[in-house]
């Protein structure tokens, strides 16, 4: 899973993929971005690799990706911006101090996706026109015509300011621009940036735009804080009266946001985790695994991971006929583990 950080130059963005990462910013990649894959922590892995005595435990990872700062000016955003169309999340640092406000950066952004969505529909209108001025087969140039005008009607809704999460489009128009990942479609998290002395950040959650999620971090001080020891930090912390925030909690968040879920595999070899779009498919779940499960897949033998915990064995939940049977357009729920049976 990707997640991308969106922000403007100054809005502390790059402090944000430190404090997740853990990494020092590179100012050699200040004008393409950088990149790391942060663990997602998974407390149930422990657990199940009790169970199945596995020898090594793999949590889902998270791809985070620090944008170039983007200008106020929507100068050369859409360049900075197409770092992320691969994105499954956008994380939005909108700064909250010195003046700054935060919900009209906001709204530049939105500004700053859709003019980068409009620029990447146009230019395939464009080439369409120039492909058409050329001879071609019927069917070919059927198929440009439809394309053609499906897209003008993409970008004509893009005119009206609206972006395409809040416009009605058709299953024709999804199917046409799928393959642009427009920014304009992917789900958001507002992380709302307030300086330590902050004394309401609550109060930026409170007002933050629906229907996108909305944290508020010092993320200044939460940098400076993971630099110190545990025993340091808490004392710090008790002597200033903070309640830090929970980075776990936030990496989780934007799982949430991104519409994933989590799912288990475990054997005596491994017990790992994995991420899937909400509504994915038992068969979608053994393809991400390896293409071979997808490809032979039989059934999928399916548990939720607490049920087992709970009654601590693979023989006692087979015995209590926890161990459902489903078929390849099972949905995949949160917490599910699964065995695919497959024909090699």
């Amino acid at each position: 899973m990707k997640v991308g950080l969106v922000g403007y130059q100054g809005s502390g963005k790059t402090t944000l993929f430190q404090w997740l990462t853990g990494l020092a910013a590179d100012p050699s990649l200040a004008h393409r971005g950088q990149t790391a894959v942060v663990p997602l922590p998974e407390p149930r892995l422990e657990k199940l690799a009790e169970i199945y005595h596995s020898q090594k435990i793999t949590p889902a990872g998270l791809e985070i990706v620090d944008t170039p700062g983007l200008s106020r000016s929507h100068e050369g955003n859409p360049a900075r911006l197409a770092l992320i169309r691969e994105a499954d999340c956008l994380v939005l640092v909108l700064a909250a101090y010195d003046a700054s406000d935060p919900w009209a950066d906001y709204q530049s952004l939105e500004d700053d996706f859709l003019l980068a969505d409009m620029e990447i529909v146009s230019g395939r209108i464009h080439r369409i026109e120039q492909s058409l001025t050329k001879p071609l087969p019927k069917t070919e140039k059927e198929q440009l015509l439809h394309e053609q005008t499906v897209l003008q009607q993409v970008l004509s809704a893009m005119e009206t300011g609206q972006p395409l999460q809040q416009t009605q489009m058709t299953d024709e128009q999804r199917r046409m621009t799928r393959a642009f990942r427009l920014l304009t479609e992917k789900p958001r998290f507002l992380l709302v940036n307030t300086s330590d002395d902050e004394p309401d950040p609550q109060r930026f959650v409170r007002s933050a735009p629906a229907p996108w999620p909305c944290w508020a971090v010092p993320l200044d001080l939460e940098w400076e804080l993971s630099q110190m020891s545990e025993e340091d930090r808490r004392e710090f912390e008790k002597e200033m009266g903070l309640q830090g925030t929970d980075k776990t909690h936030l990496l989780r968040a934007f799982v949430e946001a991104s519409g994933q879920v989590v799912f288990f595999t475990a054997n005596q070899r491994e017990v790992r985790a994995w991420l899937l779009r909400k509504g994915g498919t038992a068969l979608e779940a053994a393809a991400q695994i390896h293409s071979d499960l997808a490809r032979g897949f039989i059934r999928a033998d399916v548990i939720p991971a607490d049920q087992l915990l709970q009654v601590g064995s693979q023989r006692e939940a087979k015995a209590q006929h926890l161990v459902r049977s489903e078929h390849k357009d099972y949905p995949v729920q949160d917490g599910d583990l699964l065995y695919i049976h497959f024909n090699v």
